[in-house]
């Protein structure tokens, strides 16, 4: 477990991928949980040897995952608006809406002489906005999959669980300072 994190610290320190500067630009200004893949750490999440996520997986070159808390940084509809004109002016063009698990999923894709060169996946809850901003290409109805992998990873999920557990510790304490002072009140 601890080589799956050195791999991914080590591949999220050597720097930007050069994908897209719209999600470059989110990274920037909200200040959320951001991991890097290559391909050899995406084939490390496949834990249990799965031919298909493997097959899923062949054709990315490089990922960029972002999770924001939308909560914390007052992150908004129009902020999600802007987000999507970004990606539209990069030449990512739409190519799915849709939900999952309770969840809008949005797949932007960026073509280059009918070839797929960039992938982009966001998952958008009422909390969360995660964002898959990737160099190479997936099949479209596979895009939930992807993300579900990511989000099941034993390493990542906790992760993940790690922050927003430390949200809701630092909300109960907010909300019982409250409490406390109303009581001296």
């Amino acid at each position: 477990m601890k080589f799956i994190f050195a791999l991914i610290f080590l591949s999220s320190v050597s720097g930007l991928f050069g994908q897209t500067k719209t999600t470059q630009a989110l990274d920037d200004k909200y200040d959320g949980l951001s991991l890097y893949f290559y391909k050899n750490t995406l084939r490390m999440l496949n834990q249990t040897d799965d031919k298909d996520f493997d097959e899923l997986i062949k054709d990315i070159e490089k990922m960029k995952f972002l999770m924001i808390d939308k909560s914390e940084f007052k992150f908004t509809k129009q902020d999600y608006s802007k987000l999507l004109a970004g990606y539209k002016s990069e030449s990512y063009e739409e190519m799915m809406t849709g939900r999952y698990d309770g969840r809008n999923i949005d797949v932007y894709l960026r073509e280059q002489n009918g070839d797929v060169k960039g992938t982009v996946i966001l998952v958008n809850d009422s909390t969360n906005l995660f964002v898959l901003d990737m160099l190479g290409k997936i099949a479209l109805e596979k895009a939930p999959a992807l993300f579900k992998t990511i989000d099941n990873s034993t390493d990542i999920g906790s992760k993940i669980k790690g922050i927003t557990d430390k949200k809701e510790k630092a909300e109960r304490r907010a909300e019982e300072g409250k409490d406390k002072n109303m009581e001296d009140n």
